[in-house]
């Protein structure tokens, strides 16, 4: 259905595109997942790109809806953020939570045009000749966040875009339109800049994304989707199944394109973002990737660091907020330097392995052998985090106020390798995200069971009864009956004055969440603690699990079993540490 268009470009054509950009990319994904053989032959440069878009029009449509409900009836700015909130909005999602290397570059893309769009910070729109400008400044900053830029890739191609519209006068459509027509041309000419694309007969697959993106812009100003370039033509282009084959080096003996040759190639050449030229060698065996905390000049240290360590180092965002890409043989050594840079978190750090195109000869991936059965949880800090993998769990960190998308679920799901698999969402604010990610899961042929807990201590409960040797209906039933059996309630800070259900709570009061709804506000963490616990086993109860923050005090937890002693005979406890889990203290009663 076309698209209404955007004369200008105003908070709603920001929502608009990152909506189109988005499903765009979702349909696109398993294409550029086949071509992606470069700098890693890895396959998911499509999902990465899918899973930075997605926080980026999430983030958007939380600063909608904060308008939406935050704004008085009938004033003119009711629902409606400026131009410059949903710009800055759209580059800090998209920053938090990028993803590969080309994740990482769309997002300093996407922060360089949301630099220009917020300039000005009353404006309500900007027209063509800001656009011109957005686009320069977004090509140029990518360019400028790479250690050792390579042409031939997503730069060259966002760099084609920029000098398309230098001469496109018009409205935002128009300008639109030279971009993606600029990037598609350079996109096709790829093969021709990097050896490792015209062996394998493909372009590059970042590069693919971008056009995808920016042919959602057009859709945005002008309510209709652009000309397909040849590319994406499915006659013009070779099928997925031939394209993993020749990528990973599967094909026909005859293929003189691709399989390892195309792989090695791409070693020789070097990565995407770093001038390699070490023919024959493998590439380093892990990607690290974390959000920092940190100043400019932490940072600059930084990137001298990490460029001594390894390679494919792309470092973007800034205002005290980065976020680092970097592959390297020491993932220690990368983190350690972030921790001297500043507060390095949410980190992931990927094991290439020795199936993966980094590896010296580029040996074709054996296929894993699924496992029958597999739980997949989201927990909220890194404490709890290890206690659910120990138990087997695959999870999602969610850190204090940067919930999980879908997407990171699904990546979960199929992280976890499974044909059956039981999802732990552990927060009531994420049952919609957990039921698209279970729809997406069951569209890719994986039965998925979604357990409705809201605490990460019903997550808990459930874990504690899950048996994969029995049929799965019954599994699923025991662990939603252990679930459902343990309340759950949390102490936290007060942040503002607000109406509760136990009375009008000032900044700073000490609050004792049951079951969600606020039921005692106390001016002491340990005295709330013991009055939460006493009205939950008021109800009964035999077991009582506290899982204590960072910020919780020392001996909160001999206090609570001290008084469970004297108060509560036959109650049993146990203590988890949760980490930087956002609650001083979260407690189960079963």
């Amino acid at each position: 259905m076309p698209q209404v268009p955007q004369t200008f470009f105003d908070a709603l054509a920001v929502r608009t595109w990152c909506g189109l950009a988005l499903t765009a990319l979702g349909r696109a994904r398993e294409e550029i997942d086949a071509i992606n053989v470069y700098p890693v032959a890895d396959g998911d440069t499509g999902t990465n790109l899918y899973l930075t878009m997605e926080s980026a029009a999430a983030a958007v449509e939380a600063v909608f809806a904060g308008h939406e409900t935050g704004a008085a009836p009938g004033s003119p700015a009711a629902g409606q953020p400026t131009l410059a909130e949903a710009a800055r909005a759209m580059a800090h999602g998209a920053l938090i939570g990028a993803r590969g290397n080309s994740g990482t570059i769309l997002a300093q893309l996407l922060r360089g045009m949301a630099q220009v769009l917020a300039d000005d910070r009353e404006a309500a729109h900007t027209d063509g000749q800001g656009l011109r400008l957005a686009l320069r400044h977004a090509a140029d900053s990518a360019r400028e966040a790479v250690a050792h830029p390579v042409e031939g890739t997503v730069l060259t191609v966002a760099s084609a875009a920029a000098d398309a519209v230098v001469a496109a006068e018009g409205d935002c459509g128009t300008v639109a339109r030279a971009a993606y027509e600029g990037a598609g041309t350079a996109l096709l000419a790829t093969p021709g800049q990097l050896a490792a694309l015209a062996r394998a007969g493909v372009v590059d697959a970042g590069g693919r994304g971008l056009v995808a993106v920016l042919a959602a812009l057009v859709e945005t100003f002008t309510g209709e989707a652009p000309r397909a370039h040849a590319y994406a033509d499915p006659v013009a282009s070779p099928d997925l199944a031939t394209t993993h084959a020749r990528v990973a080096g599967t094909g026909p003996a005859g293929e003189g394109a691709g399989g390892a040759d195309a792989v090695r190639d791409a070693e020789g050449v070097g990565p995407e973002v770093c001038a390699d030229d070490r023919p024959g060698t493998g590439g380093p065996a892990f990607e690290v990737i974390y959000l920092l905390e940190a100043d400019d000049e932490a940072v600059a240290r930084l990137r001298g660091r990490l460029d001594g360590l390894g390679d494919s180092l792309v470092v973007v965002g800034g205002d005290g907020l980065w976020n680092v890409h970097v592959h390297v043989d020491d993932a220690g050594a990368a983190v350690e330097a972030g921790v001297e840079a500043g507060r390095p978190y949410r980190i992931r750090i990927t094991h290439f392995g020795a199936e993966d195109a980094h590896v010296a000869g580029g040996a074709a991936r054996q296929p894993r052998e699924r496992a029958q059965r597999a739980v997949v949880a989201v927990v909220p800090g890194e404490g709890l985090a290890g206690l659910y993998t120990e138990a087997g769990a695959t999870t999602v960190l969610a850190r204090p106020g940067e919930p999980p998308a879908s997407g990171e679920l699904v990546e979960a799901v199929r992280r976890a390798h499974a044909r059956e698999v039981v999802l732990l969402p552990n927060d009531a604010d994420l049952r919609h995200t957990a039921a698209a990610a279970a729809e997406q899961a069951r569209a890719e042929g994986v039965r998925v069971a979604l357990i409705p807990t809201r605490s990460a201590v019903q997550g808990i409960a459930a874990l504690a009864v899950h048996e994969p040797g029995r049929r799965f209906d019954e599994d699923v039933v025991s662990m939603t009956s252990a679930a459902g059996a343990t309340r759950y309630a949390e102490v936290v800070i007060a942040e503002r004055q607000s109406w509760t259900m136990a009375g009008i709570c000032q900044a700073g009061d000490v609050l004792g969440l049951i079951d969600g709804d606020v039921a005692v506000i106390g001016d002491d963490v340990t005295a709330t603690a013991t009055r939460v616990v006493d009205r939950m086993l008021a109800a009964g109860g035999e077991m009582v699990t506290l899982v204590l923050g960072d910020e919780a005090p020392t001996d909160i937890a001999d206090h609570v079993e001290t008084r469970l002693r004297e108060s509560h005979l036959g109650v049993d406890t146990v203590v988890y540490r949760g980490g930087h889990q956002g609650t001083l203290l979260l407690i189960g009663v079963e």
